[in-house]
């Protein structure tokens, strides 16, 4: 059809302009697409950008051998020639290689049956015939030597030490400080616990199902040989069962009457969770293996726990019968000398805030004279995770593998402000370090200094946390909630001049999620 003087009608203008727009966007799309696209080996040094939080540009050596620093995306001058030489490999970054240990164990991971306390069959994964696997038990200066043997778990798999701030190379991540461990082959950790205080291990190798499924265990430091009754009991869900110390439902622990026992509870799962007494009063005396300042007694409330986090109760054991303990999800413990046979308590409808409890006490740190501020933005868009469309979260706007690298020096007060707008709660770890809660949506720490490394950020909150860069290394800094973590909600924090030879995917089939 044609119009005035031949030319084209214009009826046909909006299918034209509809084409071009149609092409547009199938051209923005398929970039995004290729963009997202992970390479089937890579190096974590070579992905996302550098962030260098406003601080002096840092050597960074990339998988090629050339270096950068991130001063062109930041201003700064790029970093001098001595800086570029003294480049650090992850495995010069291990524990003593020489002495006897103090504590010396060898752990057998294997694919199979589980079989819990309570008689329940579940396939899984365990250690040394078990799972949750042994608890490691050591005095806070002893030297650990742990020996992972992998008898048949066909994707490999690594130990990572949770909350213990060992050397880099200890740190049991598959493509960044080892590769993962094959079938029929073993790795050797050493390590100086130098806290005491309650942690736990886990598989770092495709942590995301082998976590769930039965690779872990808790891990205790005391301050000395002989100190509190302890009843460790770690919290865990396999495929909806939920367990505390490898039993369901009800347990009683043997504890003599007139004593305090030490509650080290350990949330080994994604989720965060609330822990409660019924039967007597009680003192929170730890967070995430950092005692706190003055704690007082408590009564009728719940204490939060975040996914991956721990905390240690004071709890006074009565001369007859048992305190319960609650830990949600339908889960009690009885402590005592009697197992009282009585149902627990609903939960207090007050929770305890850790932003106001205790007193404080000196940081060891000045966050008004930070040397690098950070943020870390959660949110979730629409866009391509590997190739993969859909709706994946997001770190300050970016997904996946286009996510920040955190640039420091070691010696550097780093304040991050970790904000969350995401629709979910997320627990957030960094390894390697312990961090201080300063402020809450903008309200002050009041209490004990909150030392943390998993620290659940709910839904429109905004936490601003610091800490000293004492730990050198490339560290990862994710959620717990291992789903979001396989789901790109990973980035990391690089010190200058180290780097690491191992490779995400690649022949060791690296996958730390």
């Amino acid at each position: 059809m044609t119009g005035v003087a031949g030319r084209p009608s214009l009826l046909r203008r909006p299918a034209t302009w509809g084409a071009v727009l149609l092409a547009g966007l199938l051209a923005v799309l398929g970039a995004a697409w290729v963009t997202s696209l992970v390479p089937g080996t890579v190096s974590v040094m070579s992905m996302g950008y550098p962030d260098l939080g406003g601080g002096p540009p840092v050597a960074h050596e990339m998988p090629d051998g050339t270096s950068m620093a991130g001063a062109a995306h930041a201003g700064h001058d790029e970093p001098s020639v001595a800086a570029l030489a003294s480049i650090v490999d992850v495995t010069d970054l291990a524990g003593p290689p020489d002495g006897a240990p103090d504590v010396r164990m060898t752990l057998t991971a294997e694919a199979g049956t589980i079989e819990l306390g309570t008689g329940e069959r579940l396939e899984g994964y365990t250690l040394n015939g078990s799972s949750p696997g042994p608890t490691i038990e050591a005095v806070q200066g002893e030297l650990v030597e742990i020996t992972l043997v992998n008898a048949s778990v066909p994707d490999g798999v690594t130990l990572h030490w949770h909350g213990i701030d060992v050397p880099n190379a200890e740190d049991g991540v598959a493509g960044v400080t080892q590769d993962a461990v094959p079938p029929g082959s073993s790795h050797v950790y050493r390590f100086v616990v130098e806290d005491a205080g309650t942690f736990w291990y886990h598989s770092h190798q495709v942590s995301h199902e082998q976590v769930r499924r039965g690779l872990f265990g808790a891990f205790v430091v005391r301050p000395e040989a002989q100190g509190e009754l302890d009843v460790v009991l770690p919290v865990h869900t396999y495929d909806g069962l939920r367990t505390v110390a490898g039993s369901s439902g009800t347990s009683f622990h043997e504890v003599p009457g007139g004593t305090t026992a030490r509650v080290r509870v350990v949330n080994t799962d994604g989720a965060s969770m609330q822990v409660w007494v019924d039967g007597a009063q009680f003192r929170v005396v730890a967070v995430d293996g950092r005692d706190l300042n003055a704690p007082t007694a408590l009564d009728d409330v719940t204490v939060p726990v975040s996914g991956g986090g721990r905390v240690d109760l004071e709890v006074p054991v009565p001369e007859s019968g048992a305190v319960l303990i609650g830990l949600g999800g339908g889960s009690l413990v009885a402590v005592g000398p009697d197992d009282p046979g009585r149902a627990l308590a609903a939960p207090p409808a007050e929770r305890l805030d850790l932003l106001t409890y205790g007193s404080p006490a000196p940081l060891g740190l000045d966050p008004a004279d930070a040397d690098r501020r950070f943020d870390y933005t959660i949110g979730r868009r629409p866009g391509f995770l590997d190739g993969r469309p859909g709706l994946w979260w997001s770190i300050n706007g970016h997904l996946y593998p286009d996510v920040p690298m955190y640039l420091v020096q070691e010696g550097d007060v780093v304040v991050m402000t970790i904000t969350n707008s995401s629709g979910q709660v997320h627990p957030m770890h960094l390894h390697g370090h312990h961090v201080v809660v300063l402020s809450r949506d903008g309200v002050a720490a009041t209490g004990s200094p909150w030392w943390v490394d998993s620290l659940d950020v709910h839904d429109g909150e905004s936490y601003e946390i610091a800490f000293v860069a004492d730990n050198p290394g490339i560290w990862m800094d994710h959620c717990h909630d291992l789903r979001h973590a396989a789901d790109g909600m990973v980035a990391h924090l690089a010190y200058a001049g180290v780097t690491t030879p191992f490779l995400l995917g690649g022949e060791a089939a690296n996958h730390p999620e």
